[in-house]
């Protein structure tokens, strides 16, 4: 099994990273593979809305740093996003990364029954604010879970932590990395069962 982690943050130590790291430390423990991006440590454009990926190629035009992690995403079984709110967004490190998965969908996305070029994966979706009311930002998650699961994230997971980050208590939660665990042997050794047959 292939883990890519894409760090938003651009906190190398910050909590989203941390519970990341976290679960895709466990991930490799029951023998998952994994590749891992700091995305504030790349060099990258956002989509430049040129069609290019539907008209001359099947994938993104542009090559730059973000084209060995579209590459990873391709290959992997399992994706984890992370992303401390910001703005009431993810960051733009995460978003820049987001516009270009425009590439996996195909030229006739809009009416093909399977409009992306990528197989099916399982997708963790990791967010932490320091504000403590879970009600603010809660629309974040729901958003990208929509359109994600168009691009072939067929199983999607959310870990939450709301009332953590540098302005308030700037460390990470228990409970949370146990989530994380939990996750991580969950979809790995479910795969592994299933490879097993």
């Amino acid at each position: 099994m292939k883990v890519v982690t894409l760090l938003g943050s651009p906190r190398s130590q910050g909590i989203s990273t941390t519970i990341a790291q976290r679960f895709q430390g466990t991930a490799a423990k029951f023998g998952a593979e994994i590749r891992s991006f700091e995305l504030n440590r790349l060099s990258y454009k956002g989509c430049q809305g040129c069609y290019a990926c539907k008209k001359s190629l099947d994938h993104c035009i542009l090559n730059d740093d973000l084209t060995d992690v579209l590459a990873a995403v391709t290959e992997s079984d399992v994706v984890v996003l992370s992303s401390p709110v910001y703005y009431g967004d993810v960051t733009a490190q995460l978003k820049g990364f987001i516009d270009r998965t425009f590439s996996y969908l195909k030229p006739d996305y809009t009416t093909n029954t399977v409009p992306s070029r990528l197989s099916t994966k399982k997708l963790v979706f990791i967010l932490t604010q320091g504000h403590p009311d879970e009600t603010l930002f809660a629309d974040i998650f729901p958003r990208y879970d929509g359109f994600l699961k168009w691009l072939g994230f067929s199983e999607t997971h959310l870990i939450r932590t709301c009332g953590f980050g540098p302005s308030t208590v700037d460390s990470v939660p228990e409970q949370k990395l146990v989530q994380a665990d939990e996750l991580a042997r969950q979809l790995v050794c479910d795969r592994n069962q299933l490879l097993s047959f």
